[in-house]
């Protein structure tokens, strides 16, 4: 196992926008940690997903069970540094291809 690179994502309690399932109601923000590899292609994967966040593409709000809450969006990521694909872990060879096309 090698070292990973480890962006944390802090979303905040705020209110939903125009677009989202209930604009103007609140929602329930969080803390959501992501994994990627620390060499050359964990770094290119990383810049993009920065730009995928400063553009509003990373998270999307959910309604669940009458709350609003922040979900990952449609952009893959690796929430665990093992257990393989079917955990949303490593290994997974294909994670920063399928990743980098999505982007």
């Amino acid at each position: 196992r090698g070292t990973a690179l480890q962006p944390l994502f802090k979303v905040s309690y705020s209110c939903s926008k125009v677009g989202d399932p209930r604009p103007g109601q609140p929602y329930k923000g969080g803390n959501f940690c992501a994994f990627l590899p620390d060499n050359k292609e964990g770094l290119k994967t990383a810049k993009l997903l920065k730009k995928a966040f400063e553009r509003g593409l990373t998270f999307q709000i959910k309604s669940c069970n009458g709350d609003e809450r922040v979900t990952w969006g449609l952009i893959p990521h690796k929430t665990s540094w093992d257990g393989g694909k079917a955990r949303n872990g490593y290994p997974d060879a294909q994670y920063l291809r399928e990743v980098g096309t999505v982007l």
